[in-house]
């Protein structure tokens, strides 16, 4: 970003903060040996300030992802924090989205919630540890789910069985029969 000042002797405008190109431009218009009032960056700023530009680009790239690809578990947006660089200028270099993980209200609302969860950990280029970490929880979070649901899928299973038995029982006999113990290891 290029910060403009005016300067005292001409009234002009020109760069405060000018990279190395900036200032081979401007060599000509300058008397090299005219004294000049304006700030420059070194060499060393200048890379500094690329760095931090190129962080900051990664950082806010990374963080979207993670938003973009969370929907509806993301709370707020990215929390980002900051470094001022040798320009004045804020940049990010960390950042953080809350995800919601908890458990949702039946098993298959929470498969689907940790498969949200799992993909958002991992929608970045490049996952940080930590994201890897949430991502291997949300994993653990699914598969928990899914032996519920399997679970509930089995007693659903028995229990259809023992009331199919019982009224094929009573369509032939035309009584109830309840199951006594001697019988009940056949019916499981």
């Amino acid at each position: 970003m290029n910060i403009s000042a005016i300067s005292l002797q001409s009234g002009s405008v020109s760069p405060t903060f000018a990279t190395a190109k900036d200032r081979e431009s401007n060599s000509s218009e300058k008397p090299q040996n005219q004294a000049s009032e304006e700030t420059t960056v070194s060499e060393a700023d200048l890379k500094k300030i690329r760095e931090l530009k190129a962080r900051d680009r990664e950082v806010r790239a990374h963080e979207a992802a993670h938003v973009a690809a969370g929907g509806s578990v993301v709370r707020g947006g990215a929390r980002m924090q900051y470094v001022r660089g040798p320009d004045g200028v804020l940049y990010a270099t960390g950042g953080e989205v809350s995800i919601d993980t908890s458990e949702a209200s039946t098993p298959e609302a929470t498969l689907a919630k940790a498969e949200i969860i799992r993909r958002a950990a991992l929608a970045p280029a490049r996952p940080s540890a930590q994201d890897r970490a949430i991502a291997a929880d949300a994993a653990r979070m699914a598969m928990e789910a899914r032996q519920e649901i399997l679970a509930q899928q089995q007693a659903g299973e028995e229990n259809s069985f023992q009331s199919s038995k019982a009224i094929s029982s009573y369509q032939s006999s035309g009584t109830l029969e309840t199951p006594s113990e001697s019988n009940i290891d056949e019916l499981i």
